[in-house]
This record gives C-alpha cells, sequence and structure tokens, in this order.
C-alpha cells in the first residue's frame, strides 16, 4: 500500500519547508512498522516487570522525548533516528494504555474509545491548519508535530484495541489472524474501492499496531494464556535484532529514502 495519491494542499502561507523527514512507504516501512509494535509491547512489558511500573514509565517518558527531540532537530530523514523515535512512541504508547488499564482501572472498552477520539481530534486539526493529513506533505515543521501527534495516538489505540479483543475471548492468536485480516480491508478498499490513498493509509497504520502486539504477545506468554511461551526477553531481543537488520538495510540501499519535498 503506498500513498501515491495524496490530497492536494489548500493555498496558504507556510512555514519554510525542509526536508522530508517521513519514508516512502514500502513494503519494508509496513513490515519495520509491525516489527516495532509487537517490540514495544514486550520492551514495554519486561521494563514494567523488571523495574517497576513507575520507574519504567518514567524511564519510558525520557527516552521518549530524548528521541523526539533528535527526530526534530535533524533537518532530513535519517533511518535509525526515525525508527529510534518510532520504537520509544511504540514503549512508551503501550505504557499509556496499560497504566490506564492497570494502574487507573479503565476498563479497555472505555480507553479504546477514549483514545480513538483522541486519535481523531488530531487528524481534524491537522487537516483544518493544513488542508491534507498525507504523510508525504510532512515537510514543515507543524507539520511534522501533527504526524507525530498522530503517530503517539495510533499507537496507545492500538494497544487498548488489541488487549480489548485479546481479553474479550479471542486470546493473543485470534488477535493476532483477526487483525491480519483486517489490516486488507483498506488496502482492498483502495486499490478496488473508492477509499483515497491517505485514509487508507491511516487506517492500515492503527492496525498494524494490534496485530504486532497481538503476535509478540502469542509468543511471549505463557502456555496457560495460549501462547507460546517463549518469553518477554527472547522476544524482545530477536525482533530488536530484525529491526536493526532492516533498518542497516535501508541505510545502505536508501530504498526508503523520501524525495525532495516541494517548496
Amino acid at each position: 500500500m503506498t500513498t501515491d495519491h495524496l490530497t492536494h494542499d489548500r493555498p496558504r502561507r507556510r512555514a519554510r519547508p525542509v526536508a522530508s523527514k517521513v519514508p516512502e512507504v514500502t513494503v519494508w516501512f509496513w513490515i519495520i512498522k509491525v516489527l516495532t509494535t509487537g517490540m514495544g509491547e514486550t520492551a514495554s512489558d519486561l521494563l514494567a516487570h523488571v523495574l517497576g511500573p513507575i520507574p519504567a514509565v518514567a524511564l519510558g517518558a525520557v527516552a521518549l522525548g530524548a528521541a523526539l527531540a533528535v527526530q526534530l532537530a535533524v533537518r532530513r530523514y535519517v533511518a535509525w533516528i526515525y525508527w529510534t523515535a518510532i520504537v520509544m512512541v511504540s514503549v512508551f504508547g503501550t505504557m499509556a494504555a496499560d497504566v490506564l488499564h492497570v494502574g487507573l482501572g479503565v476498563p479497555y472498552l472505555l480507553s479504546t474509545p477514549c483514545f480513538l477520539a483522541a486519535l481523531a481530534a488530531v487528524l481534524v486539526l491537522w487537516h483544518r491548519a493544513e488542508g491534507t493529513l498525507s504523510i508525504h506533505s510532512v515537510h514543515t515543521r507543524r507539520r511534522e508535530l501533527f504526524y507525530w501527534a498522530a503517530v503517539l495516538a495510533t499507537f496507545a489505540l492500538g494497544t487498548a484495541a488489541g488487549d480489548l479483543t485479546a481479553t474479550a475471548g479471542l486470546g493473543y492468536l485470534g488477535s493476532a489472524v483477526g487483525y491480519a485480516a483486517a489490516i486488507a480491508v483498506p488496502a482492498v478498499a483502495h486499490r478496488w474501492g473508492n477509499l483515497n490513498a491517505v485514509a487508507a493509509f491511516w487506517g492500515a497504520y492503527v492496525i498494524t499496531r494490534p496485530l504486532g502486539a497481538s503476535v509478540a504477545d502469542w509468543m511471549a506468554a505463557g502456555h496457560a494464556r495460549g501462547g507460546l511461551a517463549l518469553g518477554l526477553a527472547p522476544v524482545t531481543l530477536s525482533w530488536t535484532l530484525a529491526i536493526l537488520t532492516l533498518i542497516a538495510y535501508l541505510t545502505l540501499s536508501r530504498r526508503d529514502t523520501p524525495h525532495a519535498a516541494p517548496a
């Protein structure tokens, strides 16, 4: 799935454009995106188990802030910087959803629509301000800030939605199968229906979160919970190595390097 057919920006005064810092949407984008969601899920659970919930959240917040600061500071797309920020968003997004449920007792049935509303609000504000939600138009600082706000909201939403379906009777494997089928819907609707590329992208982007998290949880969870009992640390390490390998490949091949942004 790509976002080749983009919405046109409405004429308006904008900040001085910078080079795009968002990668091209290729098959490699979707593979790494799913891997980061699963790795973020198990890494978050592992940190909470080893450090305790409060220190883990504090560490996650600091790491997220540092990663985003570096991402915002660079002037062009750098694969390892961008995907480090995505990983940190994944870890902290998981923590945000888990804190609401475990720490504050908010049920997933309530937190899921709340995160959905938060994402909708970000997208509405972004579109009203810029006239487009295309990630290929992220070449000003304001659009970049909207983009990362939307990304954070999708991770929190996806975490809550994945846990909701897993605890509602489907289990981790059932949830993974369901989300694997669901992620094909935006692609099919875009290719053979009337769904525009931008809507298809964000629809698939949200679904990658519960898909990757459900697969990782299934691999890590014990047999009593319907999992493979591989453990949090081994799953986190193996998915991290897969992410690093793909980032190294993209850094060398530059297959995901974005085209020059329009002025």
